[in-house]
């Protein structure tokens, strides 16, 4: 990961934009660098080297009148670069990145649509005095923005870089969208279906395979060392499986479980012994989960119950990878219960009903899933890859007759299964049943923590306390904790996240109390 900030307006000095800058310095230790394009204009980046590690792909890159900085893969950019050099342009770095100036002379705003990539980017036009930004249309990596008192505006890649500097509120910047001349603008929907497929299961399994591979394969393209995230689940466990056997090497797998009861850690070996990887295991104590809980909900900047809860893992396994090893990408699972269920979306009661959840979700998933690998990962100087996330893969997966993907096989996920029944996993972990991380790390993990906020409060202070913090009020002494918590670190910006992930409360089954799938009806095998 990198970190980006831009600011144009004339109320933020030099020396306040360095402040809030700083914040953020883990995203991109390797080196640093703040320009002033004019009197009105600032644009700061950290970098963490991933594609072209020498200085020469240090940002921002700046090309006649235009600066850029930009956090992102960008995927294929050596064809583009090729057309590019075809048309008189030349290049000093390996950078993928060097790329997006000449693509925006090229072919102006257009150019965002063409882009196959996971990217925030801010561009300026000093000849027009014209700042652009943009971000990738799942919201992969992060960007957030906000106006000072005099209207001028901030970007960052996250609201710690912006907390102090904005006179209002702090929002994330709409994924799938560019912002130029005041406005936001949509320029690619992952959830707007343009032509339904009904293609046959057989169609539908070779499709999804192909699509998931090649998003495997192009995400393994770094200059420097790659690792995966294992949970032992089907998500990290194909991620881990077809690149070991793309790569063909042994890979560096990494699990992390509760030091008394984790259920992810022998499934993950499972994996690892199957696949031949360099498995490593993280034991984690119920002290470390309670002192790491401030820490999470800082990087996070969210008050969300489960992404919390799913965090608390994720962050100590990240922290202890870039503390004992010299990997800088990881790979890792995310998004594939929001194309192809959780456990649920058993409940959904009609096609239509799984389809708009399934949209919902995408839409959401940059405050949700992808926030908690994001900061998880980048607060620990590392890269976040997410194959589930290819943009030709979600754009099938999301084309698919919903019908089809309800759960009407006796497993959740089947079109997943079905197209990798052959042989990369052992069908143990090809079957075994949908388990939340935060769960699966461990019961007593979510356990200690919700026992520690039991003791926090009285249930007077719980009723007491809740009452000042609406839309959403906490509604468990857990959510409550998190909340002051996020207060403390991010006062009065609550509209950073739309609500409380849950499940759909109007499906039968589903009105419950508790985000984890440990309170539904069909959890079943899911916690063995």
């Amino acid at each position: 990961m990198c970190s980006i900030m831009g600011y144009s307006g004339e109320v933020i000095s030099l020396e306040e934009f360095k402040e809030g800058f700083a914040k953020t310095v883990s995203r991109g230790p390797d080196m640093d660098r703040i320009i002033q394009p004019d009197d009105k204009t600032i644009l700061g980046f950290h970098r963490l080297s991933i594609m072209g590690l020498n200085e020469s792909g240090m940002q921002p890159f700046m090309m006649d009148n235009y600066s850029v900085i930009c956090n992102g893969e960008i995927y294929g950019f050596r064809k583009m670069k090729n057309e590019l050099e075809s048309k008189g342009y030349s290049f000093k770095s390996d950078s993928d990145c060097e790329i997006l100036i000449p693509l925006f002379i090229e072919y102006g705003v257009d150019m965002f649509q063409m882009l196959d990539a996971e990217f925030a980017m801010v561009l300026y036009d000093s000849g027009n005095r014209s700042m652009i930004a943009a971000r990738d249309p799942i919201g992969i990596r992060p960007l957030y923005y906000g106006f000072d008192e005099k209207g001028g505006i901030l970007f960052a890649s996250e609201p710690k870089n912006l907390v102090g500097l904005c006179a209002g509120k702090i929002m994330p910047f709409p994924p799938g969208h560019y912002y130029k001349d005041g406005e936001f603008i949509c320029y690619r929907d992952m959830t707007s279906v343009a032509q339904v497929s009904y293609d046959s299961m057989e169609e539908i399994a070779e499709k999804i395979h192909d699509k998931l591979v090649a998003g495997i394969e192009k995400r393994l393209d770094a200059d420097a060392p790659v690792g995966f995230l294992l949970s032992g689940g089907l998500d990290s466990s194909l991620v881990c499986a077809v690149s070991a056997k793309i790569l063909g090497k042994p890979i560096e797998t990494f699990a992390i479980g509760m030091s008394e009861d984790a259920i992810d850690l022998k499934y993950a070996k499972e994996v690892a012994d199957y696949i031949g990887s360099n498995h490593h295991e993280i034991i984690i104590t119920r002290e470390d989960v309670i002192a790491a809980v401030p820490d999470v909900v800082h990087l996070l900047g969210t008050y969300d119950i489960t992404t919390i809860r799913a965090s608390v893992g994720m962050y100590l396994l990240c922290k202890a990878i870039h503390e004992t090893t010299d990997i800088r990408v990881l790979l890792t699972g995310e998004i594939s219960d929001e194309l192809f269920g959780y456990k649920y979306t058993d409940f959904a009661p009609s096609a239509e009903a799984f389809q708009q959840e399934a949209a919902k979700r995408i839409r959401e998933l940059h405050m949700y899933d992808v926030l908690r690998a994001d900061r998880c990962i980048s607060v620990n100087s590392l890269e976040a890859r997410v194959p589930f996330g290819d943009l030709d893969f979600v754009e099938y997966v999301m084309s698919i007759d919903p019908e089809k993907k309800l759960n009407k096989y006796g497993k959740g996920k089947y079109l997943l299964r079905h197209a990798f029944d052959r042989g990369y996993l052992p069908q143990s972990i090809l079957m075994r049943e949908k388990a939340a991380f935060s769960d699966a790390v461990g019961h007593s993990m979510v356990d200690y923590i919700k026992a520690y906020a039991e003791e926090k409060y009285t249930d007077a202070e719980f009723e007491s306390l809740r009452m000042k913090y609406p839309d959403p009020y906490p509604f468990t002494k857990e959510s409550l904790m998190y909340r002051e918590l996020f207060e403390g670190f991010y006062p009065g910006q609550s509209q950073m996240i739309v609500d409380y992930w849950m499940p759909n409360k109007e499906w039968e089954g589903c009105d419950v109390d508790d985000p984890s799938a440990r309170v539904l009806s069909n959890y079943g095998d899911s916690g063995k």
